[in-house]
């Protein structure tokens, strides 16, 4: 695990925390117009005008070059793990921009969702693979991808509030990490073809399964809490990207007497799972922004709020 490696990679991590926290309070403020496709991409051309949401905006573009030269100088499963930090730093760049602190609960349900990635990926050691995949290797891993993907997506479609957030962030985390492989594809390749790069296909697939990762994202903004969609988003992108790791480019992860720690690892995920589900945070109460009424709880407290000041116009009448 070289220094070079974790430092950008946990400065990736920061970046995406404050990109995703900004976008959130963006989406917060803009009120739903409902549902249905054209409904969204009439709350998505407002929302992308929004300041909070650029500035998150331009931080996910400085997280994309700080993961890629992680990615230059460091294996896939051990790059996209690392970030996991994300975790942590969403809560502590969320609580400065909502001006809210989320409860204990979450805290520690994060704190162990974090170090349970920790403990499972220290024993696991990922090893460093080949620079680049066979187009066999990518036909099957991308298929299983692009399969994940649909499901998710057609799951979400059945739910609401915190768990379609979560749905559609596990569905962006799939297509993030498919993101980070094809970015891992294209600078092995890159060193070899210079400028054919543009001749080669793993560059326009890059672009493609970016801009779904990027949709999807907005996505699970507009559904619900970043309780809900970080976890799903952090852990999916990471055990995702371990899995298209070992698949494309021969990375390995240990076995044997480290599966006690990878074990424990996995437990502490469970249990920083289960405790969020029960955080009262998870009622989207800590990020809904202060201009607007992005979530369903935000609607129903505002609605409420119009309700009691009639009650008390006519009291007083």
């Amino acid at each position: 695990m070289n220094t070079p490696t974790v430092v950008l990679a946990l400065l990736a991590a920061l970046a995406n925390a404050a990109a995703s926290v900004l976008q959130r309070r963006a989406a917060a403020d803009e009120a739903d117009a409902g549902a249905g496709v054209r409904h969204a991409a009439h709350w998505m051309a407002h929302v992308l005008r929004r300041p909070f949401w650029l500035a998150g905006a331009a931080l996910l573009a400085v997280s994309t070059v700080l993961q890629a030269a992680a990615l230059t100088v460091g294996s896939l499963s051990l790059v996209q793990p690392l970030l996991a930090a994300e975790l942590l730093f969403t809560l502590a760049v969320g609580s400065l921009v909502f001006h809210h602190t989320p409860d204990r609960r979450t805290w520690l349900a994060f704190v162990a969702l974090a170090l349970g990635l920790a403990f499972f990926l220290g024993a696991a050691a990922p090893t460093e693979g080949r620079a680049d995949a066979t187009p066999g290797r990518w036909l099957l891993a991308g298929a299983a991808a692009l399969a994940a993907v649909v499901a998710l997506v057609l799951v979400s479609r059945l739910t609401r509030g915190s768990p379609r957030a979560a749905l559609l962030a596990l569905a962006s985390a799939v297509s993030f990490a498919t993101t980070a492989a094809l970015m891992k594809e294209v600078t092995g390749r890159i060193g070899d073809v210079g400028a054919g790069i543009f001749a080669t296909w793993p560059l326009y697939a890059l672009a493609v399964a970016g801009m779904t990762a990027f949709i999807l994202l907005q996505g699970a903004f507009r559904a619900g809490s970043l309780t809900a969609s970080q976890p799903a988003l952090t852990l999916g992108d990471a055990l995702t990207s371990v899995a298209l790791g070992w698949a494309l480019f021969d990375e390995h992860i240990g076995l044997g007497l480290r599966l006690v720690p990878e074990i424990l690892g996995i437990a502490l995920i469970g249990a920083g799972t289960v405790g969020l589900a029960h955080a009262a945070s998870q009622q989207e109460t800590w990020d809904t922004g202060t201009g607007g009424t992005g979530n369903s709880t935000g609607t129903a407290g505002a609605t409420a709020s119009r309700a009691a000041a009639r009650a008390r116009s006519r009291r007083g009448s």
